[in-house]
């Protein structure tokens, strides 16, 4: 069975930095994508980086040159490291991998940008 476990979270104050893991277990995950969606208060999750199995990365306009997400693939583990944070930066963060026409998600980790 296919999970997903995020951590790494917490709070942090403007311009600071975290990284963020996920952990995936029950399957060959270097074949996939794997992505990192966020969700603030009272908004829809969004996209905020993905890479694919070949390591091509995509990231949402808002995280560009911020935020850098990569994968170890020994590990079955992708990270995305999150420097000169903002208070918009505030949300619950899900790891997605989809396989076939299934989406998994992890639980989510909060990251809290604040002063």
């Amino acid at each position: 069975q296919v999970q997903l476990v995020e951590s790494g979270g917490g709070l942090v104050q403007p311009g600071g930095s975290l990284r963020v893991s996920c952990a995936a277990s029950g399957g060959f995950f270097a074949i996939y994508g794997m992505g990192w969606y966020r969700q603030a208060p009272g908004k829809q999750r969004e996209l905020v980086a993905g890479i694919t199995s070949g390591g091509t990365t995509y990231y949402t306009d808002s995280v560009k040159g911020r935020f850098t997400i990569s994968r170890d693939n020994a590990k079955n583990t992708a990270y995305l490291q999150m420097n000169s944070l903002k208070p918009e930066d505030t949300a619950v963060y899900y790891c997605n991998v989809p396989i076939g026409e299934r989406e998994y998600w992890g639980q989510g980790t909060q990251v809290t940008v604040s002063s």
